[in-house]
């Protein structure tokens, strides 16, 4: 399938179906709602190269039901860009090695960006501000 120029894997229907009934994503209003969300997208992000296509797209839903309730609940301004990461890597339920492939850094690069003892590079920030789909200014 083809919008806009990106392509997007097709799914299989009927699992994605069977996946949405299994979990049941909707709107979060409650504490309880979106630590019930961030241990299912936890589990999806455990399977790594392993989801399918229709996980795939269930992971980007409830990441974006997440990120919606926290938008409207929490406020990172006046954080350092470590801060704002280790808060992220927290809030979504992944861990720091799960970003490893995304910023292609070591584990020992990554520990000290979340640890504040390096800098986040400007690469390395429009990555992260992709991934958390925030702005690359949270992260420099």
């Amino acid at each position: 399938m083809e919008e806009m120029g990106v392509t997007t894997p097709t799914i299989d229907v009927k699992k994605y179906g069977r996946l949405l009934a299994k979990t049941l994503p909707a709107v979060i209003h409650t504490e309880a709602e979106n630590e019930r969300m961030l241990e299912q997208i936890e589990a999806l992000m455990d399977k790594g190269e392993k989801r399918s296509s229709a996980e795939d797209r269930l992971l980007e839903l409830m990441v974006k039901l997440v990120e919606d309730f926290e938008a409207g609940r929490y406020t990172i301004e006046e954080s350092s860009p470590a801060e704002v990461l280790a808060y992220l890597i927290e809030q979504r339920g992944i861990r720091q090695t799960d970003l490893l492939l995304v910023l292609g850094c070591s584990k020992s690069f990554m520990s000290e960006m979340v640890s504040g003892r390096r800098e986040i590079s400007k690469a390395n920030a429009k990555k992260l501000a992709a991934f958390f789909h925030k702005p690359v200014d949270l992260f420099i």
